[in-house]
């Protein structure tokens, strides 16, 4: 049995890594390559469509091989297309949003160009802290593993996060005792920082005191920690209250509250929905999260029904229209979605819906919409391959899909964020 052979990349596949064709043999799936390099490579472990290979040895290089911006690319998880050039990445991750349509035999009537975010602009981390006997490792994980490979820098995260790396790792050093792990997110919110430790270490009074230097230290707003084996988060200190602006409505966020990946590609995408929903004055908001799209409609003196099924992200929407004293028109209902989806009779009191499902999608809500009335939907979603599915549903229900705008958030990642525009025909 062979261990080793040359082969040449052909294309890159939806993962991000690069693809080889064996003749008989089925694919090879090889990351950190593009198409056109010949490597030599190592088999690995099989997948369900083939094999997976490492490279040992470059040999000749395919068109649009660039230099990586970061240190670690190469053994961090976080990234997996630093070495494609500007060009060959965004027509690779339109592609994404291409192959799934046409899998789906979908004709958008528009799919517009490809807004990339910048380095440096993610807003939110989620990081896993190790600790070992004599120090600690805080980082992403290696790709398609448990290992923890500590960061030095990140080039896609906010500076102010960036900046927090080397603190936090002396932090968690001192709460942590040996073996030990904890997830580490980090959210720069319109306040500051806000830090949620999901740990099952104690927190005595002395790693308290710890935790309320480094706070003030580092000017966090807010430091929460949840048990692994919780649902919610204690409120550790809260040096200010955690905010965020949508539509110059400012919600108090819950600890570990979903925020868009940057502040940039949020402001596009909200544009995108507020023009696909068009002048509807009553309005469904699906998936509602913490009011991202449905308050700046509300403040724009639309009607919003607001549904989510995290009960602490309906507290913070329900908190934000008393604030207003009236002037919001927006009622928020804590309800599951997936398991019982806005029926079309329940959908005849509005004209319009947003819809925006985590990555698994909105099958169930989605054929709901396709029996309803409603004249436009925005369907926001970070997965093209889910979105086609529903959007598949949609026009078969009688809409039509007039345009895409693509958005990349997660720079360099398998990641693609989209809205698409529904009007009924």
């Amino acid at each position: 049995m062979r261990h080793e052979l040359e082969v040449v990349i052909e294309e890159i596949g939806a993962r991000g890594d690069g693809i080889a064709r064996l003749e008989g043999e089925g694919k090879l799936y090889i990351p950190y390559t593009v198409p056109g390099d010949r490597v030599r490579v190592r088999l690995g472990e099989a997948r369900a469509e083939g094999q997976a290979a490492r490279v040992v040895a470059l040999l000749a290089s395919g068109e649009g091989r660039s230099s990586p911006a970061c240190r670690h690319f190469g053994s961090c998880g976080g990234c997996a297309l630093q070495h494609l050039d500007a060009s060959h990445y965004q027509a690779w991750k339109l592609e994404l949003l291409v192959g799934s349509l046409t899998r789906q035999n979908i004709v958008a009537g528009e799919i517009r160009p490809l807004l990339v975010m910048p380095p440096g602009s993610r807003r939110r981390a989620e990081l896993t802290a190790v600790r070992r006997k004599r120090d600690l490792v805080l980082g992403f994980n290696a790709r398609l593993s448990h290992q923890v490979i500590p960061l030095a820098e990140c080039p896609v995260l906010r500076p102010a996060i960036a900046g927090l790396m080397r603190p936090l790792n002396e932090l968690l050093m001192a709460l942590l005792e040996p073996a030990a792990r904890a997830q580490v997110m980090v959210t720069e919110s319109d306040s500051g920082l806000d830090l949620l430790l999901t740990t099952d270490a104690a927190l005595g009074l002395k790693r308290r005191e710890r935790l309320a230097e480094f706070a003030a230290a580092h000017d966090l707003a807010r430091i929460s920690r949840r048990h692994p084996k919780a649902r919610g988060a204690e409120l550790v200190l809260e040096r200010r209250s955690v905010r965020a602006s949508f539509g110059g409505i400012a919600v108090e966020l819950p600890p570990g509250a979903f925020l868009q990946p940057t502040a940039e590609g949020e402001a596009v995408l909200r544009r995108a929905v507020e023009e696909a929903l068009r002048d509807a004055p009553r309005i469904a908001d699906l998936y509602a999260g913490c009011g991202t799209f449905g308050l700046p409609l509300a403040a724009a003196g639309r009607q919003v029904q607001a549904f989510e099924e995290e009960r602490d992200l309906v507290e913070a929407l329900a908190g934000a229209a008393r604030a207003s004293a009236g002037r919001l028109r927006l009622s928020a209902e804590a309800r599951d979605l997936e398991r019982r989806p806005l029926a079309p009779a329940e959908l005849e009191a509005c004209d319009a819906a947003i819809l925006d499902p985590p990555r698994a999608g909105a099958k169930a809500q989605a054929a709901a919409l396709a029996a309803s009335k409603l004249a436009c939907i925005a369907s926001v979603s970070c997965n093209p391959a889910t979105f086609a599915r529903d959007a598949r549903l949609l026009l078969d229900g009688g809409y039509r899909l007039d345009w895409v705008q693509p958005v990349d958030q997660f720079l360099w990642s398998p990641h693609l964020e989209l809205v698409g525009a529904f009007h009924r025909e």
